[in-house]
């Protein structure tokens, strides 16, 4: 069992069935993405989590301890950063911070030790002075991510962390993401697929209720290597035609379908589809463009990405 252990929950609001057997587990020094389409349960899913409400069947527990008969025991090892972080605008970012620090029962100095390591953590000393509803969003975003972390939690829940932050700043969380993961378990939904591949270790995707897949970015990804596809641009000179680019670029061993397009500047572009089981063909097919003297101005492989994966995956369950 993890740090976050769910076992077959099930959620319903009237004849809406919300989650139908979520399970997984969360280990410590692991970062997992949570991700699904609007809808889909991933909220759901948090606040049973977090103890923000009971499941209908099922089991979740935090740290050894269930989230129904020991709720405090469970909220006081999370973290909890909702999408739309809560504070109080009218108190400044270290008043705020102090409070929240006082409600885990840090008060005085150890309060005060724990909002300034927090505000460091999360670049905020600079404006603890200032009133949080006088900060711009991405300062806002910052605070709540600050009291999030503020009493040191075991478990880390971030939804939406990086919303209203520049990129310099999406940079910045990034890495304290990383940083936390090394002790504590951090569960983070996001709807930025990008932010989510690079950021976490593991990815859990849910449509309607259920998971639909849920491993590595790595492992999710390899079954859709075989469907990449690369694309080439050629110099057309002489007799270098479009078709006789398009009859080389067939007759490497490997390829499947080739779609050819001249764009009337002196250059034939292309897009390679590889046939069955086809390792990578690049090699293959600047080989076969050289020994033609073809001058090649560009050639490279769309890796697989997890939006591709995201998309089949919802679009699978919205068929069956």
């Amino acid at each position: 069992m993890g740090m976050i252990s769910v076992r077959e929950v099930h959620k319903s609001f009237g004849r809406i069935r919300a989650v139908r057997g979520v399970g997984f587990d969360i280990d410590a020094g692991q970062v997992t993405g949570l991700l699904g389409p609007n809808g889909a349960g991933k909220s759901t899913t948090i606040r049973m989590i977090t103890s923000y409400m009971p499941p209908d069947r099922g089991r979740v527990e935090v740290c050894g301890f269930d989230t129904q008969r020991h709720s405090l025991a469970v909220r006081e090892r999370i973290g909890y950063l909702p999408e739309d972080a809560p504070s109080y605008p009218e108190m400044s970012v270290e008043s705020f911070l102090r409070f929240r620090a006082s409600l885990y029962g840090m008060r005085g100095r150890s309060g005060k030790m724990a909002s300034q390591h927090a505000m460091d953590r999360c670049w905020l000393k600079d404006v603890r002075k200032r009133r949080i509803g006088h900060l711009s969003k991405g300062y806002r975003q910052r605070v709540g991510l600050a009291s999030a972390i503020v009493h040191d939690p075991k478990v880390v829940i971030l939804d939406e962390p990086t919303n209203g932050l520049d990129p310099s700043q999406i940079l910045e969380v990034r890495k304290l993401v990383r940083e936390l993961a090394i002790e504590k378990a951090v569960l983070v939904s996001s709807h930025i697929l990008a932010e989510v591949e690079r950021t976490c270790d593991r990815v859990v995707i849910i449509a309607r209720g259920k998971v639909r897949a849920d491993g590595s970015p790595k492992e999710l990804l390899a079954p859709l290597a075989a469907e990449v596809s690369y694309r080439v641009s050629c110099e057309r000179k002489g007799r270098d035609t479009a078709q006789a680019f398009e009859a080389v670029l067939r007759s490497v061993e490997g390829v499947g379908e080739v779609v050819v397009r001249d764009d009337g500047n002196g250059w034939v572009r292309a897009e390679v589809k590889p046939g069955s089981g086809a390792a990578d063909l690049r090699p293959a097919i600047g080989r076969a463009l050289s020994e033609r003297q073809m001058v090649v101005r560009e050639l490279w492989r769309e890796e697989p990405r997890l939006e591709t994966l995201f998309v089949r995956s919802v679009q699978q369950e919205d068929k069956a």
